[in-house]
């Protein structure tokens, strides 16, 4: 079994980040990690946004975002639980901060999936359909 590559926190670059999470579905799979109490796996996410995600999909979306570091997930038998590093907020916090923000703002424009910031600084997922009904 291969094992997988999860960055020291020195090689996490801003380049990165903004690669993994300029895709939306990347940036809402980041999102509601980061919403979440526990660790979640991969098919947790397999409908987002009213569509079904194929799980090849999903895996090129979760080792992305892990490459980029900001994920790390872990083998649990034959499932893949994924969590948020939370090491990241020291140096990149104000930075996905204002993507999130940025998100919401845009998705408040237009009704479909996003995130929302929460008063205390974290980040809560807006999920809704394209016809604007909240689906979660």
């Amino acid at each position: 079994m291969r094992l997988l590559f999860h960055p020291a926190l020195s090689d996490i670059t801003v380049e990165g980040i903004l690669y993994a999470l300029s895709d939306p579905v990347r940036a809402q799979i980041y999102w509601e990690l980061a919403a979440s109490e526990c660790a979640r796996n991969c098919s947790n996410f397999r409908k987002l946004d009213n569509r079904t995600l194929p799980k090849s999909t999903l895996s090129q979306h979760f080792k992305i975002l892990r490459e980029a570091g900001l994920i790390r997930s872990e083998r649990k038998g034959v499932e893949m639980h994924n969590t948020i590093r939370w090491e990241l907020k020291e140096r990149f916090g104000d930075m996905l901060s204002a993507i999130a923000n940025t998100y919401a703002a845009q998705n408040s424009r237009r009704p479909h999936s996003g995130v929302r910031s929460r008063a205390d600084g974290s980040f809560e997922p807006s999920i809704t359909s394209r016809k604007g009904k909240k689906t979660s």
